[in-house]
This record gives C-alpha cells, sequence and structure tokens, in this order.
C-alpha cells in the first residue's frame, strides 16, 4: 500500500470483504488488530480523561465541572451520531468516481446509516472494520470537544449540545470525506496530504472555536479582570496524557503495524519535543520566565502540526515543523490574541488553528525525500499549492458553516448563559454542582 493510500484512511473501505477472505485476498492479521484496537483507545484516552483535565485545570475553579462535563457529553452524543449516520457520511463512497466532482465528492451517502451490514466477519484491510469504525469515532469524537476550549466559561450547555451535533453533520463529516474517503472525495483528488487529521481535526476544530468565541463575544470581564488557570497540576496532567495518547492518534493512522507507523511514532516524538522547547524559549525570552502553562501549550501544538505529516514527513522535518509550531502557535496565542481582542478562552484557535496550518502547510514541504521525507513529492512548490488549497478550503467552509449554525442557534434558542449566571459560575448555573465542596 502506498503512502498516498495510507495518507487517505477512507480508501482501505474499497478492502471491506464480507468474511475472511480467500487465498488471494487479504485476511485478518491479529497484530494489526491489537494494535489497531490498542490505538483507538489511546485516541479516546485524548478526549476523556486528557482533554477534559487539559481544559479544567485552564478555567476558573467555579467552572472545572462544565468543561469536564461538556467533553464527556460530546463522547456520549458524537458515538451515537457517528453510529446511526456519521460513519456513513463520512465514509461511504458510492458515486464516487475519480476526478469526477459531484455531490458524492463533497458528502457520502448513507447505505452504512446504522452500520447496515457490519458483521464480525467484516474486514477494512486485515483487522475488523468494527475496529475501524471505532478508530474513526475517537477521531469524530475530540475534534467537536477541542472547540470547548474557545468559548469556555460561557456557553449554555443546551446550545453547545446542539451546535455540536449539528456542527458534527455539517462539517466535521463532510471535511473527513472530502480529505480521507478516497479515489473522488474532493480533497483526495486534489492530492492533500494529510495523515491523521491536520485538516479535517485541527483547523477545523480551530476555525469553528475562533467563529464560536467572536459570535458569543467576550467572557465578562475580559480583559481587565484577572482569569487565571485555577489548577495548572490538571492541565500539565492532561497534557501527558495528550502526549501519550497521540501515538494513537499519528501512529494508528497508518492502519496497519509496520514501519510507517514506526516512523509516525518517532516523528510524533521529536515533534513534539520540539515545539515544548520552542514554546519554552521563546516565553523566556519574551518575558522573562519560562511556564508550565506554556510548556503544555507547546506540547498540544508540536503534536498539532506534526498530525497531517506523521506518515511523510523524516526525523529532521519533525525538528522543523515542531520548532515552527511551537514558536509561532506562542506569539498568536499571546501576542496576536491580545492585538485583535478576541476571547479565545483556552487558545483553541491559537494552538489547534494556528499549529494545524502551520502543519498541513509543511507537510508539503517536508514529505519530499530530497528533504529527507518518505511521500512521493518531486515538485515542493506544487506541493505546498496542493496544500494551501486545502487549508484555505477548509477555513472558509468551517467558518461558514459554523457561523451560520451559531446564528441560527442563537436565534431560535439564544447561545450564552445570563451575566448573573456567568457571574456564579456555569458548575452550579448550568449543574448545580460544584468542583469543590470546602
Amino acid at each position: 500500500m502506498t503512502l498516498r493510500k495510507i495518507a487517505g484512511l477512507g480508501a482501505l473501505l474499497s478492502l471491506v470483504t464480507p468474511g475472511l477472505a480467500m487465498a488471494d485476498e487479504v485476511v485478518l492479521n491479529s497484530g494489526d488488530t491489537a494494535w489497531m484496537m490498542t490505538a483507538s483507545l489511546l485516541v479516546l484516552l485524548m478526549t476523556i480523561p486528557g482533554l477534559a483535565l487539559f481544559y479544567a485545570g485552564m478555567v476558573r475553579s467555579k467552572n472545572v465541572l462544565s468543561v469536564m462535563m461538556q467533553c464527556f457529553a460530546i463522547t456520549g452524543l458524537i458515538s451515537i451520531l457517528w453510529v446511526i449516520y456519521g460513519y456513513s457520511i463520512a465514509f461511504d463512497t458510492t458515486g464516487m468516481e475519480q476526478g469526477v466532482v459531484n455531490l458524492n465528492s463533497f458528502v457520502g451517502g448513507l447505505s452504512k446509516a446504522f452500520l447496515s451490514g457490519l458483521n464480525t466477519s467484516s474486514l477494512i484491510g486485515a483487522f475488523p472494520e468494527s475496529v475501524f469504525i471505532f478508530f474513526q469515532m475517537t477521531f469524530a469524537i475530540i475534534t467537536p470537544a477541542l472547540i470547548v476550549g474557545a468559548f469556555a466559561e460561557r456557553m449554555k450547555f443546551s446550545a453547545m449540545l446542539i451546535f455540536m451535533g449539528v456542527w458534527f453533520t455539517l462539517v466535521y463529516a463532510p471535511i473527513a470525506h472530502m480529505v480521507w474517503s478516497g479515489n473522488g472525495g474532493l480533497m483526495w483528488d486534489w492530492g492533500v496530504l494529510d495523515f491523521a487529521g491536520g485538516t479535517v481535526v485541527h483547523i477545523n476544530a480551530g476555525i469553528a472555536g475562533l467563529v464560536a468565541c467572536l459570535v458569543l463575544g467576550k467572557r465578562k470581564g475580559f480583559p481587565t479582570t484577572a482569569m487565571a488557570p485555577h489548577n495548572l497540576g490538571y492541565t500539565l496532567v492532561g497534557a501527558a496524557m495528550l502526549w501519550v495518547g497521540w501515538f494513537g492518534f499519528n501512529a494508528g493512522s497508518a492502519i496497519a503495524a509496520n514501519g510507517t507507523a514506526g516512523m509516525a511514532m518517532l516523528v510524533t516524538q521529536i515533534a513534539t519535543a520540539a515545539a515544548a522547547l520552542g514554546w519554552m524559549f521563546a516565553e523566556w525570552i519574551t518575558h522573562g520566565k519560562p511556564s508550565a502553562l506554556g510548556i503544555a501549550s507547546g506540547v498540544v501544538a508540536g503534536l498539532v502540526a506534526i498530525t497531517p505529516a506523521a506518515g511523510t514527513a523524516g526525523p529532521m522535518g519533525a525538528i522543523v515543523i515542531g520548532l515552527s509550531a511551537g514558536v509561532i502557535c506562542f506569539f498568536c496565542a499571546t501576542s496576536l490574541k491580545r492585538k485583535l481582542g478576541y476571547d479565545d478562552s483556552l487558545d483553541a484557535f491559537g494552538v489547534h488553528g494556528i499549529g494545524g496550518i502551520v502543519g498541513a502547510l509543511l507537510t508539503g514541504v517536508f514529505a519530499a525525500p530530497a528533504l529527507g521525507g518518505f511521500g512521493t513529492v518531486e515538485d515542493i512548490g506544487a506541493q505546498l499549492f496542493v496544500q494551501f488549497k486545502g487549508v484555505a478550503f477548509t477555513v472558509v467552509y468551517t467558518a461558514i458553516v459554523t457561523f451560520v449554525i451559531l446564528k441560527v442557534l442563537d436565534l431560535v434558542m439564544g447561545l450564552r448563559v445570563t451575566e448573573e449566571q456567568e457571574t456564579v459560575g456555569l458548575d452550579l448555573s448550568e449543574h448545580n454542582e460544584r468542583g469543590y465542596n470546602l
């Protein structure tokens, strides 16, 4: 299987078999199956408890349960929607033809709705289709959960649930289909390289987060009132879980226990380490001291940036990608945010949106064998243009659809809690609980 095919996970759907294959066909491989089951659990760990803890530590104590609750509720909601129709509209390849742009280039059909046709003998490549469905479900779960960081401490829980369900349906699943579904998918046919979710997950969530925080408006008192993280210990523990879980995210996207998975694991570690150091030193030079929050944010920036490149970049390319993401995300999450004045509460856009863009563009550079990569890129300039086109399309599509969804919801039911509820905190006003009872 070529690296180009591996980069589009949905292309493996063409390998679905109704049972154990004949001698000349692919058969179940227990090693691949065990690895993909493990990788799926690692990606689930990234959301609960990893992201839940990462975000919970950065909000004020009166909102600690609210962001954790949102992560858990999103996990439940998206799991069910994925089974009912999400998997189908993301990975159904009916009506798709390479080089032909039609409705199925943008969104899949419903032939796999309610997981129709799935049984214990169904295979994707050399492992059960059920494992592939679960693996992709964990990606679908964490993407909307990332958006929570942008509007933390001010959105109504009811509005959040409906927004996430609609956004998953109209934004996440179609983008996943366009990038990963194989021949006939819009961005797949363009040649966009996205090994594990630079566009599908991080740019998608980051742009949606930016739009959400702009539509909702700033938190009461921002930026004049101090809103320091209440428990950075939670944030560091969450960042550590994200770091470990991300190996399932990136190495698992090889869809096999093979050399590509091994290289993806190595470059993920290298890029993350480089980004952590890049953010730390940039902050140290700029502000005079390195912070725990800064290095945790740098870790996530590096993980984000290497995600689209994990299957094609080499070790030296990973260092450049990581350092670039650490430094650029630092300035975007601090200086740029202050200058523009938007209230991206936990830097979902500054880390995931910007980090995803940096990684997606640099994927086109460091996939080239001439620069130590393992892709098939010979003309770096041409691939950079393709990557830019994929980034631009994702940014525009996600921004417009997210804006429309939020505006309609605001008109119908309202998005924000009241000022009194925001002052009291969402833990009490939305859930009638306290994170700390002293």
